[in-house]
């Protein structure tokens, strides 16, 4: 839906362009730098293919049909995107579906029809791979808000800015942001606490582990219930559902998927090669994960210069989600005229704008300029290369980049010059604003007044 006006020809930031800049500056390792299936092709027509085989693999994968060779197949194609698309497609989340889908590799049996009452037996040493990356996760978001230094976690107030200030809030965090300082800064606590106690509670014996799951799937589900955030919060609980064992579930839900207890599980790796290559991943992974803890932290060089290699596949991360809270709400109209008189202003399809339109939900679809926009916002347009080639994109018309917008105000013909502005919105209050949702100060200058010749120097 995105991706020719993101990465097209004429999108905001071509991937043939990209990959020519690269291969011009890596000459031959360009390929191991940047692993995309993007440099056998990057067309538009090559881009759409890629969305629409990972569409296809990801319906054949639900069915369960060949489920490890699709879970690998589809890592390839997400890849394949996100090492080419920054900075539309570097965010956490991303990561930790790439991590989590090469995880599922092992995870996953590898016939073409598994027997599912044989085959859901996984191996353990698998399940505790998975158990190791929701540890980090949600350890690593812990630790990071207290080794930060931010005042506003420290004092447990963070959460009287977060409804408000987050990228893309829903409706219901309006009502929210209403509550007394005293009940968000209590919710504060229960953040930290289920982000620092609630993993180490993982291997724990069932009833205690259950417990630890069903704390972290409440916090995600209350994220997901006031923000947008993608498929973030759906891919963590998803995460979370290997800590509940068959017992968990209702007999009638889990009646006809019993497996059969005389059967044990079938092991599509060996584990003379699954081994070596769990402990790669445990090594790996554990360098940001004391990194968070201890600043400095040396490792021999063996470490890092595996780290080194393994990090342009993108599946071995360190986590830490608001480790900063934002405390104000820049946002960015983006304005065209004919004359550089009269202005008009752009209208995106989810960000604020409009100070009347309701944020509404969009997850898990994520709108990635929408997105960008609000950390462009956090900086200065020369610290965003891309905000100035959309901004070209407007100027020449663009048709991919207009259907990003909700309303192009220039249907006729593209406006001679655009500029953007920027003002501090916050939530209105309770019996206050009428209809409205936000209230919005002066305007400031963001971007000066262009033309196409000045954006395309």
């Amino acid at each position: 839906m995105q991706v020719r006006g993101l990465f097209g020809a004429r999108g905001i930031v071509p991937v043939a362009e990209f990959l020519g800049q690269v291969r011009d500056q890596l000459g031959g390792s360009a390929w191991r730098q940047v692993p995309t299936l993007c440099w056998l092709d990057a067309s538009d027509g090559f881009l759409v293919g890629l969305c629409v085989a990972g569409c296809v693999l990801s319906l054949v994968l639900a069915a369960g049909f060949a489920p490890g060779a699709c879970a690998l197949a589809l890592w390839a194609l997400y890849l394949s995107f996100c090492a080419v698309g920054s900075p539309f497609l570097n965010f956490q989340w991303d990561a930790l579906l790439l991590e989590t889908a090469l995880l599922a590799v092992f995870y996953l049996p590898w016939s073409v029809r598994p027997a599912w009452h044989r085959e859901s037996r996984v191996s353990g040493l698998s399940r505790w791979l998975l158990w190791w990356l929701l540890f980090r996760l949600m350890f690593e978001s812990g630790v990071v808000k207290l080794s930060s230094g931010d005042d506003t976690w420290r004092q447990l107030t963070a959460l009287q800015f977060h409804f408000e200030t987050q990228p893309l809030p829903i409706w219901t965090a309006w009502f929210v942001h209403q509550l007394p300082h005293w009940i968000l800064a209590a919710m504060t606590v229960a953040v930290f606490a289920i982000e620092l106690v609630a993993p180490f509670l993982i291997p724990a014996p069932r009833r205690v582990r259950h417990a630890a799951a069903l704390a972290l799937i409440a916090l995600q589900v209350i994220i997901l219930a006031t923000g947008n955030y993608a498929f973030f919060n759906l891919l963590t609980i998803a995460l979370c559902l290997p800590l509940l064992d068959d017992e968990f579930w209702p007999q009638r839900w889990r009646g006809r998927y019993s497996p059969v207890a005389a059967e044990g599980p079938v092991q599509a790796w060996p584990r003379w090669l699954f081994a070596p290559v769990a402990a790669v991943i445990v090594v790996v992974t554990a360098m940001p994960l004391v990194g968070s803890l201890r600043t400095g932290a040396h490792w021999p060089e063996a470490f890092t210069k595996l780290q080194r290699a393994l990090e342009p596949s993108m599946s071995f991360n360190g986590y830490g989600l608001f480790a900063v809270m934002t405390t104000t709400r820049p946002e960015i109209i983006v304005e065209g005229s004919a004359d550089a008189v009269y202005w008009q202003a752009y209208e995106f399809r989810w960000k604020p704008g409009n100070v009347h339109t309701r944020p509404d939900l969009v997850a898990p679809h994520q709108p990635r300029l929408d997105w960008q926009m609000w950390f462009a916002a956090l900086s200065d347009y020369q610290h965003n290369p891309w905000f100035i080639r959309f901004l070209a994109r407007l100027l020449e018309g663009s048709p991919e980049v207009l259907a990003l917008l909700e309303w192009n105000p220039f249907p006729q013909r593209p406006p001679r010059y655009v500029r953007a502005v920027v003002y501090d919105y916050h939530f209105t209050r309770l019996g206050q604003g009428g209809s409205a949702w936000w209230t919005r100060g002066e305007p400031a200058l963001y971007c000066p007044t262009i033309s196409l010749k000045q954006a395309e120097e």
